[in-house]
């Protein structure tokens, strides 16, 4: 199974493919950056391209992606929620399976507590997948934890 995991933002993307067979793989991982002096149209429609190219690309057998959080700030929600229009609508493309988690069910599932710190849920990212992040965005890492988080979810309760 393939797993395409997304960490949804307008100003980074992050996203991590991951393959499990017997043992889980990183594939790639990285983020989808828009130009911050384009409209907003322009930067969500560069969401929604670069993540078709990913799929094309990598033939995921599923999208998992990070839910919305609620801030206090109304302009940031919204604008999140807008860039995982754009993933979500690519993945429609697709007819890709989409599997959505809250950022606290994916560090419960990766660390054992779903309030950890970014650093604890990219050790257990690094830990996993046997790789070495270094000083790749969070958002990335966050990316490959919500592929992992779905992976487990997939493998033990039979989604």
């Amino acid at each position: 199974m393939k797993i395409l995991g997304i960490d949804p933002g307008l100003v980074n993307t992050g996203f991590g493919i991951v393959s499990y067979k017997k043992t889980m793989e990183a594939i790639d991982y990285g983020t989808i950056s828009p130009d911050k002096h384009l409209s907003l149209s322009a930067r969500l429609h560069t969401i929604y391209s670069d993540t078709k190219v990913l799929i094309e690309k990598y033939s995921p057998d599923c999208l998992s992606i990070e839910e919305v959080f609620y801030s206090n700030n109304v302009k940031t929600t919204m604008k999140l929620g807008q860039a995982r229009g754009a993933v979500l609508i690519a993945a429609a493309d697709f007819n890709l399976a989409v599997y959505e988690y809250s950022a606290r069910k994916i560090k419960l599932s990766l660390t054992g507590n779903g309030r950890s710190t970014k650093q604890q849920v990219q050790f257990m990212v690094e830990n996993r997948l046997k790789i070495k992040l270094g000083d790749i965005k969070n958002d990335a890492s966050d990316a490959l934890a919500a592929a992992l988080c779905h992976e487990q979810q997939f493998r033990y309760n039979d989604l």
